[in-house]
């Protein structure tokens, strides 16, 4: 089997388990980690990730970020001095963008029923102007369901860590990686 199939079937059965009520919006969220290059393979596997979700009963919702800071850049009254001069886009204006991706992604999970997965799709496209530990802890608290985050980088099973496309420094976070190599518990 080819690892996209093994990472649809360890999700698959992640989503067999029944889902407990009283956790933490941290605990509802699920961590599909794959290497980088897996990025388009994991996208074309979205609909086969749909299919197993709604046959189990739940609702899917698909969150696609690829091109949040593109917009919101373009968008800036600056955005011109922006592209001429990158290094211009100091902290302070990426704490902005911060600002809009999270309450886009907070409005959407707030919209979303109970039994929904919310499909977080291309975190991997906010690098290396944001940090994925930043924005998915300011909205694990808006978690009702299940935020599944297509995550490419790399988890850490002994520091519980997440490295966002190999680069950073990992982030130590309480989510549920979905890994075919796990047991499902």
């Amino acid at each position: 089997m080819s690892r996209v199939s093994d990472l649809v079937d360890a999700y698959k059965a992640e989503l067999s388990l029944a889902w407990k009520d009283n956790i933490s919006g941290g605990e509802r969220v699920w961590m599909l980690v794959y290497p980088p290059d897996l990025e388009r393979k994991m996208r074309h596997a979205l609909p086969s990730i749909e299919l197993a979700t709604t046959q189990a009963g739940r609702v899917w919702v698909v969150l696609d970020v690829t091109d949040d800071f593109g917009r919101w850049l373009s968008a800036h009254r600056h955005a011109q001095a922006f592209y001429e001069e990158p290094s211009d886009l100091t902290q302070s204006i990426l704490d902005q963008f911060e600002k809009t991706l999270v309450a886009r992604i907070r409005g959407a999970l707030e919209g979303a029923p109970e039994n929904a997965v919310v499909a977080l799709v291309g975190i991997g496209a906010i690098f290396p102007f944001l940090r994925a530990s930043s924005v998915i802890k300011s909205i694990d608290s808006a978690v009702t369901g299940r935020l599944l985050v297509f995550f490419p980088g790399l988890h850490d099973p002994e520091t519980h860590s997440f490295r966002l496309l190999d680069a950073r420094d990992g982030f130590n976070y309480r989510a549920r990686v979905i890994d075919p190599q796990k047991d499902i518990a």
